[in-house]
């Protein structure tokens, strides 16, 4: 789901230099390094939130906690505009000692993505990282997709991420990169601008089983994999939309259908996805990499009906932060609850997948936090040096 022309609307507030969450005593800053921030057991528990909504801290004090991750979302090569945003997100997730899951989408496609662009990037989330800010990069999401730029375009994506994390790796070290494909079910997703062309290079190396056409039976995420060695984390959205196609309608989720989802073994209400490969076991167990959850959350278009809408969100975190999820899935390391009330247009109406917009949800959601989901790290917030004219 993108949001970043939604974000560019109104910009980002920085946290003013008197926030009491910045003592005047407070240590100075250093580097968290990538490997430190993947905790060794449970989740990370983290907010997908609408900057012009509501600051990060007045968030945190509405649930009653400090979220470990909080994402935001960016054009990339930057623009002076997402420099201004990024950089007042960093200030709100420094205060609360938390890391930053920048999406970066390159709009103007993947050629615009230049060796002086992830250069101009890794200059910048180095000194983000020097402020106190550990960055997750989530680069180019949903690229099995069809509906972006730099979709279902399998080399040139792969020689894109490769040279953002190369970059990365030789000047932020406090800084990490995620490889965050689409959720298989639907795919090749056909009818999208940007779906691959038959006879194309191309459209040849998505047709991994060589039969000439693109199905589900094609491998919906290997010919995008990076490789082992510039992916730290994998990632994976999974929302609730409503139980049939064409969606939109509010429903309360059957039960086990995140985990069926992420595991590549759901059958249900929505279709039969079981040709998609098992998620989580590639990329977690076999890959040996930490699994994410960039964004999750359930469909509500708003009806006045308080008890379904509680309904609704409480039956899906369940399912997510359940004690089950933890024990089946011991590499999901990360869960952002998507935290926006927005039109979306595949349903044609305004959603509601917050869970801070109403006491009674909010205090629900709060309450059923278990002790695996991990949030921001504890201490006083360190002093960020002072600003710089660089970048």
């Amino acid at each position: 789901m993108t949001v970043a022309a939604l974000v560019s609307v109104v910009p980002i507030t920085a946290c003013s230099a008197t926030d009491p969450s910045t003592p005047d005593d407070a240590a100075a800053c250093t580097v968290v390094s990538a490997a430190e921030v993947i905790p060794e057991s449970g989740a990370l528990l983290g907010v997908n939130l609408d900057w012009s909504a509501e600051s990060l801290q007045d968030y945190s004090a509405r649930l009653r906690l400090r979220p470990a991750v909080a994402v935001s979302f960016a054009d990339l090569p930057l623009s002076d505009d997402d420099l201004v945003n990024v950089a007042a997100a960093v200030d709100q997730v420094r205060s609360i000692n938390g890391t930053l899951l920048l999406t970066l989408e390159p709009s103007a496609g993947l050629a615009a993505v230049t060796a002086e662009a992830a250069d101009e990037l890794a200059g910048q989330l180095a000194r983000y990282n020097e402020s106190g800010v550990p960055v997750i990069v989530r680069f180019a999401h949903e690229m099995n997709g069809s509906w972006y730029a730099w979709g279902q375009q399998p080399t040139a994506y792969v020689a894109a991420f490769r040279d953002v994390a190369s970059a990365l790796r030789q000047a932020a070290p406090g800084s990490s990169m995620m490889w965050a494909p689409n959720y298989a079910g639907g795919y090749p997703f056909a009818g999208g601008e940007y779906q691959a062309t038959p006879g194309t290079a191309d459209f040849i190396a998505l047709d991994t089983n060589g039969d000439g056409v693109l199905t589900i039976a094609d491998d919906p995420y290997a010919p995008y994999y990076p490789g082992d060695d510039v992916v730290d984390w994998v990632g994976m959205s999974l929302y609730h939309w409503g139980s049939v196609h064409p969606w939109g309608e509010n429903e309360v989720p059957e039960s086990g259908k995140f985990a069926a989802q992420l595991a590549g073994e759901y059958n249900g209400l929505g279709g039969d996805d079981t040709a998609a490969p098992n998620f989580y076991q590639t990329y977690g167990v076999e890959h040996g990499k930490p699994v994410a959850i960039p964004e999750t959350a359930a469909l509500v278009i708003p009806n006045g009906d308080a008890a379904l809408e509680l309904s609704i969100k409480q039956a899906w975190w369940q399912q997510v932060f359940s004690d089950e999820i933890a024990t089946q899935f011991p590499q999901l390391h990360m869960i952002n609850w998507f935290e926006w009330n927005k039109f979306e247009s595949e349903v044609g109406a305004n959603v509601d997948w917050t869970i801070a917009g109403s006491d009674t949800v909010r205090e629900a959601f709060s309450s059923d936090i278990p002790s695996w989901a991990i949030t921001a790290r504890s201490g006083t917030p360190c002093a960020a040096p002072p600003a710089t004219d660089e970048g």
